[in-house]
């Protein structure tokens, strides 16, 4: 197994530096090591794909997400994220139901749900390289976040379907129903209680592991409590990722990479494991009695439902973006454009999420073997590596083709990030002349104005820049060494105050909507860098 994990992130580091796909590299490189001599079969309990590897992959791309632009493209992600995964699970059952009649319904939804949801990863890759709008970018990966815990949801439900051997619509809805409203419920209130934790420990090692136990917390607490485990996960990801602003500057600089180099090694695990059990998924395959044939031609015919139905549904439903959903912020003139529908229609490539539903079908449905299991994993197995092949790799010619490119979000940007220094910079003023007020009665009005008008003049330079300030006849190191500790302690601390009010600022500004979260976060990671450069002066060790 180590030498699985290894080789695979060895694979898809080479890929990265050479712009290659890495899951079709993965995939492949997995199925060649499976023809090795000596190899053996990887055989891995599916709940462990299912509790172990979709939790953190989900919580991670949920806490990544921008609230706010989530909400502003709501009528885009619910369209596609819940309405196009439940056409899409329908159709694509409905398709297999006809051409395997012997297969019952419930199981014939469990592939539909499975191969439903497009994965964001491969398209999002794309668009940051070629450019695409942020609207569109927003679209694709809230449509990935939303559709992922609306088709595990129904996965579930269709598994407690053939489970049980019956299909009942309404006792269907009620269980999709309860999934939800517990899924949402549990994810939120761990959420809260993750995030007051993460305010009372200043200890960025301890946020961090807290935070990489959340995703687990809340998918076994939501499924225990007969919940979906996957909106759980999703809904506390969501809220502790816009709330991370107000949390310590050292856990969002130290958690970030985490969650990134996380990300990368469970991907890169998943799509080589594929790749590595193929060879003796397709010998099940031939051993059941459904035979290899009709595998490949139920494959070939919801591997084209699965394509076709999106740009169909895409364009049927584009009239919904014009319309104002109970808590959008989305300007009506935002809606998708013809070439961008183009785009978000043809950016249907499934990936990990899909892979890891079909690795978790049960072996057992109730006291029964679930229904041609190899067959449904091969098919799905075929959809993901078939989008991948025929859409991830057409993708960046058709953005080329269309012309859909992000001028105006550049701009955009530019004078956003304006306006917000000019917000910082005034609350900067603000703490700075209340601390002169506070500080000339002892140092007297004069001194007090010296030292904070030079904090005011140099707010953006270094530390050394600043104290310098403190006093002109300071020319030297061996002059600014001489600079009492207690006073430039006092500097230090009024520099945190500043930072502070910029901070408050920032997400003022950004929950009042005039600035995007991608503007927001990189001003407050300025902010955090000078919060930890703070910290790390020699001044803090006298």
């Amino acid at each position: 197994m180590f030498a699985l994990i290894a080789g695979a992130v060895v694979i898809t580091a080479i890929c990265r530096r050479r712009g290659w796909p890495a899951p079709l590299v993965l995939v492949a490189a997995g199925l060649v090591v499976s023809y090795l001599p000596g190899v053996p079969e990887y055989d891995i309990d599916p709940q462990l794909i299912l509790e172990f590897v979709l939790p953190p992959l989900l919580f991670s791309a949920a806490r990544s997400a921008s609230y706010q632009d989530m909400r502003r493209s709501l009528n885009s992600i619910v369209r596609l994220g819940v309405g196009l995964v439940l056409v899409s699970a329908l159709a694509v059952a409905l398709v297999a139901w006809a051409l395997v009649p012997e297969l019952p319904f419930a199981a014939a939804l469990v592939l539909g749900a499975v191969v439903a949801p497009p994965d964001a990863v491969a398209a999002a890759a794309v668009g940051r390289k070629l450019g695409l709008p942020r609207r569109v970018m927003t679209v694709i990966s809230g449509e990935s976040l939303i559709n992922d815990a609306t088709s595990l949801t129904l996965y579930k439900v269709a598994l407690a379907g053939a489970a049980s051997g019956a299909w009942a619509w309404s006792e269907g809805l009620t269980t999709f129903a309860l999934a939800v409203l517990v899924g949402v419920s549990s994810g939120l209130v761990i959420g809260w209680v993750v995030h007051r934790l993460r305010l009372r420990f200043d200890d960025p090692v301890v946020s961090s592991t807290i935070a990489l136990l959340t995703p687990f917390a809340c998918y076994w607490g939501a499924e225990h409590l007969t919940g979906s485990g996957v909106l759980a996960v999703v809904s506390a990801g969501l809220y502790l990722g816009h709330t991370a602003p107000s949390a310590g500057y050292a856990t969002r600089l130290v958690q970030d990479p985490i969650w990134e180099t996380l990300d990368l090694l469970l991907e890169s695990f998943t799509f080589a494991l594929i790749g590595v059990q193929l060879p003796w998924l397709i010998a099940d395959v031939r051993a059941s009695h459904e035979g290899l044939t009709t595998a490949v031609v139920l494959a070939t015919a919801v591997l084209g439902t699965s394509i076709l139905i999106r740009p169909l549904y895409v364009f049927a439903t584009a009239w919904f973006d014009h319309l104002r959903l109970p808590g959008s912020h989305r300007d009506l003139s935002d809606a998708l454009s013809a070439r961008e529908s183009a785009v978000v229609s043809w950016a249907g490539m499934r990936g990990v999420v899909t892979l890891a539903a079909a690795a978790g079908i049960p072996a057992m449905a109730g006291s029964a073997e679930f229904p041609d299991r190899a067959t449904l994993q091969l098919v799905a197995y075929a959809v993901a590596i078939g989008t991948l092949l025929i859409q991830g790799l057409s993708l960046p010619w058709l953005i080329r083709r269309l012309g859909v490119r992000s001028d105006d979000d550049d701009l955009r940007d530019r004078a956003q990030e304006a306006r917000l220094r000019m917000a910082t910079a005034r609350a900067a003023q603000e703490v700075i002349e209340q601390r002169r007020r506070q500080w000339a009665p002892t140092l007297g009005e004069q001194r007090a104005g010296l030292l904070t008008n030079g904090l005011a003049e140099g707010i953006a330079r270094r530390e050394r820049a600043t104290v310098v300030m403190l006093d002109p006849s300071i020319a030297s190191d061996d002059d600014l060494a001489k600079v009492s500790t207690s006073r430039t302690r006092a500097l230090q601390d009024l520099r945190r105050d500043v930072v502070a009010a910029q901070r408050a600022t920032l997400m003022a500004e950004r929950d009042a909507g005039h600035v995007d979260e991608v503007v927001m976060r990189q001003v407050l990671r300025e902010l955090d860098l000078e919060d930890e450069s703070l910290d790390a002066a020699p001044i803090n060790r006298i």
